[in-house]
């Protein structure tokens, strides 16, 4: 017997990709990924007010972005979840605009591209 494994952290939403974006820099994919997908930052938001809950001195965005993929492949059949990693550092740049206090919690660099 199959038993459904609730979301981790929040609602699971469909994930939609914006289209003709060959030609656009990262940011504007981007910015386009994040139009069509607000809850994506909601659910690194509550990701990351967990683990500073929980006490956590560092946070890697890059194991939220594996925790919000695996959260997706189990909640959902047969919808492939495509999370970009070139997003992962304008996430974490929304993240911390919102939430100034968790500066402590992620390593910022410079970005390379726009």
């Amino acid at each position: 017997m199959l038993i459904e494994q609730p979301p981790l952290f929040g609602t699971i939403q469909p994930v939609r990709h914006p289209d003709n974006v060959g030609d656009l820099t990262i940011q504007q994919r981007f910015e386009a990924f994040h139009a069509l997908n607000p809850w994506v930052l909601r659910s690194l938001a509550r990701m990351t007010a967990d683990c500073a809950e929980k006490g956590f001195g560092r946070i890697g965005i890059g194991m939220l972005f594996e925790l919000l993929r695996y959260q997706y492949g189990a909640a959902t059949r047969g919808d492939e979840f495509a999370l970009n990693n070139d997003y992962r550092s304008r996430y974490v740049r929304l993240l911390l605009a919102e939430h100034p206090e968790w500066s402590p919690l992620f390593e910022v660099r410079a970005l390379r591209t726009d």
